[in-house]
């Protein structure tokens, strides 16, 4: 039995942060659903970043409970395949 979380994607970000900006495009590409927060426009968020990554960096991305900082292509894609988002 799957998890829905096990198929969600989100992305912690900011607009003036260039490896955001690159990770979201990345997910583009790859046809990856995601929910983008923004960490500027909403505290919170950059709470939540923080709490799940343990550090102050971003992007951050939750795939599946799985917890990337930084735009790190492998990662991600494994992260992406473990949890049946991309092959």
């Amino acid at each position: 039995m799957t998890n829905d979380n096990d198929k969600t994607v989100t992305i912690y970000t900011a607009t003036w942060c260039a490896f955001c900006h690159a990770a979201k495009q990345y997910l583009d590409q790859k046809g990856i659903k995601y929910t983008d927060l923004d960490v500027e426009s909403d505290p919170a968020n950059g709470t939540a970043a923080v709490e799940k990554s343990g550090q102050r960096g971003i992007p951050v991305l939750d795939i599946g409970g799985d917890i990337i900082v930084g735009f790190d292509r492998p990662r991600i894609d494994s992260a992406l395949s473990a949890h049946g988002l991309a092959a």
